[in-house]
């Protein structure tokens, strides 16, 4: 593997399979000969429309999903998804969450603790911070996943949608945040809807569909392609 790649993917491919009813069910292709790597330092961006395999790609670069095709390459060692399903004790409060999800991005306990004043202000979650999740809005979990690993940078960010969630104050925020890391050479995957969230964060971008990369390169010129795609153009 190239020490400049954070991550390499190579043929990798991911077939689910769907229960019909109690005695059928179907296979479900989400991934398909997939081979492109992420660098050290870069923001790359995925495109696609629903069900393009967008977040499923983001959850096998996170070791949630296992492909059963082709092979994964890892050189950092810690990534952390940002979604708003995945990731949280509903029971646990957002402080607790937040303690347990920074030790699960490799940082110790004693380091996330120093650091759960800044998680709560970056939030504004206030005093929501010390309530339980369950009692969350979707937009309020975005805030917490995207303000633990803001605060506590994994070498690999995987970001789902979740910086086009909650109020515009929090989304400036979060977009200034974005571009800090940036150019701190935080390595980063966005998935966004957004093409100007894209345009404006990433150096590459991948475009999906049906589980297949169908253009890659820079910005404009996928950002293109993925318009003529969905009609946009």
């Amino acid at each position: 593997m190239n020490d400049h790649n954070a991550i390499s993917i190579r043929d990798v491919g991911l077939t689910y399979r769907v229960r019909q009813s109690l005695f059928t069910s179907t296979r479900i292709r989400a991934l398909s000969n997939l081979t492109f790597d992420v660098r050290k330092g870069e923001t790359l961006g995925v495109l696609g429309r629903n069900g393009a395999g967008k977040s499923t790609l983001l959850r096998v670069l996170a070791g949630i999903f296992d492909p059963d095709e082709g092979k994964i390459l890892f050189n950092e060692d810690s990534i952390s998804l940002m979604t708003l399903q995945l990731g949280f004790d509903p029971i646990l409060s957002g402080r607790e969450n937040a303690i347990f999800g920074g030790m699960l991005l490799g940082s110790g306990r004693k380091e996330v603790e120093e650091r759960l004043a800044l998680i709560q202000e970056f939030s504004g979650l206030e005093q929501a911070f010390d309530e339980p999740v369950k009692s969350y809005s979707s937009g309020m979990v975005s805030r917490l996943s995207f303000s633990v690993a803001i605060n506590l940078s994994p070498d690999v960010m995987l970001l789902d949608e979740v910086l086009a969630v909650g109020d515009a104050e929090f989304r400036d925020r979060a977009y200034k945040a974005m571009l800090d890391k940036i150019r701190s050479e935080q390595t980063t995957v966005i998935v966004s809807h957004s093409t100007t969230e894209i345009e404006t964060l990433c150096d590459r971008v991948i475009l999906l569909d049906r589980g297949q990369i169908i253009s890659q390169g820079k910005p404009d010129e996928v950002i293109a392609a993925y318009r003529t795609l969905t009609g946009r153009g």
